[in-house]
């Protein structure tokens, strides 16, 4: 059995530690909270990620770590109906995958779902995520969901999901999603920025550049949604780079399309670059900043070793590139022929001889297998499987994960086939439709 340290807000007003055993449950929990408080046990409401949680779960199935904040919440009037039967199935926002295929051979092989993250400090690198959610009003983990989310947009979208906030004074009903390092303790501020395209590899689909079935992996926008292995994504991203061969999109910024060379296929969220690495990445938004000024009718200092964008005066060709703020060089060229400055007309210059471009090629059988498909097993058992509690068939026509049979209400989990819990909010609360 193992103890935890737990940061508990007390009706939002103060806070205190309290070191908790992973075997109690959560109303021994709230008994010792209400030790603390002077307040009666059964007049506290426990609330984490978005969920009030019941008493017979126990700390140790809850997503909880050491210095995790939870709410402790008294006075509030009883649940409604509607609030009580989503508190009866508690679903952590730890760990959630949201592009998730049914798990099968995947799971079994050692590729849990999951989705990533990109955590600054002190990873520096692609981690395993945690989802959390808080009142959009008062910014406070109090907020109790109307509804699941369903899919990215779900979580991306501002004001997508509605709730209600439990804290005192508050009339917030907006849910407000972020991320989390898994990784390691993280303080309540602490957040990072979520990876859409990097999903655990459950179908074991070949990478289309080495062919290696390897996880986790990128799987791009394209229409055949073909798959990448992260070590040689970062060398095609390196290898655009050195050759200037990134696209810049007037809303997406400077990114790159499919490896593949389909097309609609640009990456959206740019954070994905960060998977280079901190030398590589700030190459990356040197040379995007530096596109940016060409187009805007600027100009590059050909000063060795500077390369400052500068948007020159339009009535002179003379550029000078300024010391200030520890960037420029000082040198003083000529807008035309980006020689050192001069006056007459510009001379004849040799053409500089350059490097041929690096293209990146992909052979067609290898994109070919490498594809992510959109709807495995057999259309997903045709979206319907047995309830484990009464085994009537039970549909599923969205993305959540989170299963209530029609007939017996039995809560389970669509990938485990199991009753719903902790773990499977934690590991995949929602994927595509299939």
């Amino acid at each position: 059995m193992g103890t935890l340290q737990v940061m508990v807000r007390f009706n939002s007003n103060h806070s205190f530690i309290v070191r908790v055993n992973t075997s109690w449950t959560i109303a021994r929990f709230k008994q010792e909270v209400g030790r603390v408080q002077g307040v009666p046990s059964d007049q506290i409401h426990i609330l984490f990620a978005g969920r009030d949680l019941p008493d017979s779960l126990r700390i140790q199935d809850c997503g909880l770590g050491q210095q995790t904040v939870v709410h402790a919440i008294s006075g509030l009037p009883q649940l409604s109906v509607d609030a009580r039967s989503h508190a009866t199935a508690p679903r952590s926002l730890s760990d959630v995958d949201l592009n998730l295929q049914p798990a099968g051979a995947g799971a079994a092989a050692g590729f849990l779902p999951s989705y990533f993250v990109y955590c600054k400090q002190p990873c520096k690198a692609v981690k395993p995520g945690k989802l959390r959610v808080r009142c959009g009003t008062c910014r406070q983990t109090t907020l109790t969901l109307n509804r699941d989310p369903a899919c990215w947009e779900d979580v991306l979208v501002p004001r997508r999901i509605q709730g209600r906030c439990l804290s005192s004074g508050c009339a917030g009903t907006v849910a407000e999603f972020y991320f989390k390092c898994a990784d390691h303790p993280t303080s309540e501020d602490d957040t990072s920025v979520a990876l859409p395209l990097v999903r655990t590899n459950t179908q074991h689909v070949d990478c289309l550049a080495c062919t290696y079935v390897r996880t986790p992996v990128m799987v791009f926008e394209c229409a055949d949604s073909h798959v990448m292995c992260l070590d040689c994504f970062a060398r095609y991203c390196v290898t655009k780079l050195n050759d200037r061969q990134f696209i810049q999109h007037p809303t997406l910024g400077y990114t790159l399309p499919c490896p593949g060379g389909c097309d609609n296929s640009l990456i959206k969220e740019v954070h994905h670059f960060r998977m280079l690495g901190e030398e590589q990445y700030d190459r990356y938004q040197r040379f995007g900043a530096e596109e940016c000024v060409l187009q805007m009718g600027g100009v590059l200092c050909p000063g060795r070793g500077c390369g400052v964008g500068i948007l020159p005066d339009g009535t002179t060709n003379m550029v000078e590139c300024v010391r200030q703020a520890g960037s420029g060089c000082g040198f003083v060229f000529c807008k035309v022929c980006k020689e050192a400055y001069h006056t007459g007309p510009c001379g004849e210059t040799a053409p500089q001889p350059s490097a041929p471009a690096n293209n990146y090629r992909v052979d067609i059988q290898r994109a070919r297998r490498a594809r992510w498909e959109r709807r495995t097993a057999a259309t997903i058992a045709r979206t319907t499987k047995a309830c484990p509690g009464c085994k009537v068939r039970t549909e599923k026509n969205d993305g959540c994960m989170h299963m209530t049979c029609p007939r017996c209400r039995f809560q389970w989990c669509w990938l485990c086939e199991e009753e719903w819990g902790i773990d499977c909010r934690e590991r995949h609360w929602f994927g595509e439709r299939g």
